[in-house]
């Protein structure tokens, strides 16, 4: 066999010494300092070179074994020094060995471990050495293990490994991004490799060997590879090994399921750690022939864990965990390190009967699956739709608190008549609120058996909030945020990621309290309507037939003063004998008003309750403009526009949208205070609102001297104003030049209106009609006085022989009172002026 054939060919070594190749002109100087350099990592600039392309394909071969990953480690950071021999060298390492005609037939596992450990010799790791930095005699630790040693004769560099032939550097320093490479014209072997191939009788055969040689344990030499143990069974032992047979791997295999259709798939810790228990399983640290084979236990590699040799009908078979013994199918094959018996059965200790029966359980959504008893949480977690199914399918470990579909249905009737099923949890509020329930059931990482758990126990949930554990009278409960605690009904339901507990009662944390509470509270008009002393407020929310009643039924949050009927009977009063009932309130008008006087009383966005109330607070209402908080003597009082507060009779009525706080008065906003009770107008306003002074505006503005505003002012005033007839009769007097106000247009024609104007102006008083005596002075801003003229009515006399009578004497404005004339009265000023 080629394996045979390189265990034997040492002594073809020896050919290695008449190998000597030159790359370099004989005028070359070997010797050079200078670096070449590479723009690529070294394993890059071998690939770009066609003289190391033997060394590309033998890092390639070496690197097809899963545990060689020589072309990513020369591609890393470095720094490295290697020497690289040529094609030629290759070449001459291949004739050197039978059945070796290429790189290729380097095509078993083992002889790959071979190719890998011939490459790291060459390699060394952590610096980059220009020939430069070597001396003669230099002694340098290779990637492998052992050491190479530099020899400087006849200007040369030579490498010394631990054949009798040296090689040497025919192209030195070729720089590389991770290192520096020398060429050299062999390839370097060390000790190990010529170990191994000076081993080559059967009778020093390693187990390994033996294993590796022998067709009908191919599996086990997979295993073996796979589990990291080449070097364990190719040390010094010595080893009893009880090897199955490929048809033994097979049966095991088909124990295991579709999971493992060959040894490939044993590919996670926990199971490479299985595989590699399960070997050491077969192994016992002596050397056991077959005539020492006695009856009785037998201690194995695999710490705590042994076999039984049994007798049976004259010959012996190996008992392991299981209840099936392997039969002894050779005895006696004898290897350097050991002796090893074959077996027709891979031999299981309990924890591969542990890991076999996990294989068979059910993972805990599959065990509530076919659980009729708990579809309600099935279905629970579906609808939940937040990942919990394949969370529950995944690995674990969980530990599973499952409440039984009679608990489910228990919930619903809580939970009331918005819950008739699962699927009616259908807001995103409401699916988070299931997600906590179903987390709360569930503690990861663990699978705690009920005798792992203990009375007084603090278990943490997924959810977060922990659960409690009470143990009376061997029956395990589970204690929630309720009063009443869950009893597990059906413990240790083993499954493969965990274990399920079954128990009578759905688990609710704080949360879910809380929404149940809160489904319990009425809404804001549930609230009203339920309460006496607030039917008037009942009455205008619906008198107002503004959608009030279906805002302050919906979601919210609002605060809301409500004022008890009391309050609004004072407002009827206030308002007068229009207002015997909010039914009077019947003009699209008057329900506007209501609508303001209602929506002031709302806040939205918040449930303040007392305690979120301060002291000179300032709260914005739905109408718009804000009210007030005053506390005084721990008592709540709201401040609207009126000079008298509302106190809170009632605080903190909880609903389900907000918060209700009862008071005494209606509160009043300032625009609704506009309407009922209009401000007096100043005098500008006054006369803009009379359609007979027109004309007088009309003077005040085209004097443009300020006028409107100081008309506009604190006063007091009293003007006499003259009507548009009156300024129609100026105009005429004043001839064609003057057909209108407009015509007043210079500077000194509008001075000359100013003057008319501040005529008809009595600054600092208010005088009535009823306060003016005949012949009464009244000093005008104008500077010069009118006189009163008391005869059968009131006259203002000017500087003309017409007196001009009160035509509408005493209009009240907020800064004074305005008596209207039926004349414009003249100054001497102007009638000179004019003339």
């Amino acid at each position: 066999m080629k394996k045979n054939s390189l265990l034997k060919s040492y002594l073809l070594l020896m050919v290695l010494s008449v190998f000597t190749f030159s790359s370099c002109d004989d005028n070359e100087d070997q010797t050079t300092d200078k670096i070449v350099e590479a723009t690529g990592t070294i394993v890059e600039t071998a690939q770009a070179t066609d003289a190391f392309s033997s060394l590309v394909a033998a890092l390639t071969k070496a690197d097809e074994n899963e545990d060689s990953d020589l072309i990513p480690a020369l591609n890393g950071n470095g720094p490295f020094t290697v020497f690289a021999p040529t094609n030629d060298a290759f070449t001459a390492l291949l004739q050197s060995l039978d059945g070796f005609d290429s790189l290729e037939d380097f095509d078993t596992p083992e002889e790959k471990t071979l190719l890998a450990t011939i490459l790291k010799y060459h390699v060394i790791s952590g610096v980059a050495a220009a020939s430069s930095d070597l001396s003669d005699g230099q002694t340098l630790t290779t990637f492998q293990g052992e050491d190479v040693i530099v020899s400087l004769a006849d200007g040369g560099v030579f490498i010394d490994d631990a054949t009798d032939t040296d090689a040497e550097v025919v192209l030195p320093n070729v720089g590389t991004s991770n290192g520096i490479v020398h060429v050299i014209n062999k390839v370097l072997l060390p000790q190990e490799i010529i170990d191994a191939l000076n081993g080559g009788s059967e009778e020093e055969s390693t187990l390994v060997d033996i294993v590796v040689e022998t067709e009908a344990l191919s599996l086990l030499e997979a295993a073996v590879i796979k589990a990291g143990l080449v070097d364990t069974l190719n040390s010094e032992g010595p080893f009893t090994v009880f090897a199955p047979t490929d048809d033994a791997f097979v049966a095991l295999l088909g124990i295991l399921g579709d999971d493992y259709m060959s040894l490939e798939d044993f590919d996670t810790d926990d199971e490479l750690a299985l595989l590699k228990n399960i070997l050491l399983y077969h192994v016992i640290p002596a050397k056991v022939l077959e005539a020492d084979l006695a009856a009785g236990e037998v201690p194995t590699a695999f710490t705590n864990n042994t076999l039984t040799v049994i007798e049976k009908d004259g010959n012996f078979v190996i008992g392991d965990a299981s209840d099936v013994d392997a039969n002894i199918t050779g005895t006696d094959i004898m290897a350097s390190n050991g002796v090893a018996h074959t077996i027709n059965k891979v031999l299981l200790p309990q924890a591969a009967l542990d890991f076999v029966a996990s294989l068979q359980l059910k993972n805990i959504v599959e065990i509530a699956i076919e659980t009729e008893d708990l579809s309600l949480l099935v279905d629970a977690l579906q609808a939940a739709n937040a990942g919990l199914v394949e969370t529950l399918s995944g690995a674990g470990p969980f530990t599973v608190f499952a409440p039984t579909n009679a608990a489910f249905v228990e919930l619903l009737d809580i939970l009331g008549d918005d819950f008739n099923s699962l699927a009616d949890f259908d807001t995103q509020e409401e699916i988070d609120l299931l997600i906590a329930i179903l987390t709360y059931h569930v503690v990861p990482n663990i699978a705690a058996f009920s005798t792992d758990l203990s009375d007084g126990q603090q278990i943490p949930t997924v959810f977060g909030a922990n659960l409690g554990i009470n143990i009376k009278d061997g029956n395990v409960h589970v204690v929630d945020a309720t009063d009443a605690n869950a009893t597990v009904v059906l413990p240790n339901v083993e499954a493969s990621n965990g274990v399920v507990h079954v128990i009578n009662k759905v688990l609710l944390p704080q949360v879910a309290l809380d929404f149940v509470a809160q489904l319990q509270l009425k809404n804001i008009v549930e609230i009203a309507i339920e309460t006496n002393d607030l039917s008037l407020l009942v009455k205008a929310l619906q008198t107002a037939n503004a959608g009030l009643v279906e805002t302050l039924s919906g979601t919210g949050p609002f605060t809301v003063f409500a004022p008890t009927n009391a309050a609004f009977e004072e407002l009827l009063d206030l308002l007068g004998d229009d207002f015997h009932s909010l039914e009077d309130f019947d003009t699209p008008a008057e329900l506007d008003i209501l609508v303001k006087v209602l929506t002031y009383h709302v806040v939205a966005g918040t449930a303040a309750f007392s305690t979120d109330l301060s002291n000179g607070q300032q709260i914005e209402t739905f109408q718009g403009e804000s009210v007030g908080i005053n506390i005084k003597n721990g008592t709540v009082h709201i401040e609207d526009v009126t000079d008298d507060n509302a106190t809170v009779v009632l605080p903190d009525v909880e609903a389900s949208n907000g918060v209700v706080h009862v008071i005494n008065k209606v509160l009043l906003p300032q625009e609704v205070l506009d309407i009922l009770f209009p401000p007096t107008p100043n005098m500008v306003q006054l006369a803009q609102s009379v359609d007979d002074l027109s004309l007088l505006v009309e003077a005040l503005i085209q004097a443009d001297a300020g006028l409107v505003g100081v008309l506009s002012g604190d006063g007091p005033f009293t003007v006499f104003a003259p009507t548009n007839k009156a300024f129609q009769n100026l105009l005429h007097a004043l001839g064609n030049q003057y057909n209108s106000l407009e015509d007043f247009d210079t500077a000194e024609e509008k001075a000359l209106l100013a003057k008319i104007l501040t005529y008809h102006v009595v600054a600092g008083n208010a005088v009535a009609s009823s306060d003016l005596y005949n012949h009464q002075r009244l000093r005008t801003v104008q500077g010069e006085s009118l006189f009163a003229i008391i005869n059968h009515g009131v006259f203002i006399r000017d500087k003309t022989h017409v007196d001009a009578k009160v035509v509408g004497a005493d209009n009240v404005a907020s800064n004074g009172i305005v008596h209207v004339v039926d004349k414009v009265l003249l100054p001497q000023e102007v009638l000179d002026a004019l003339h």
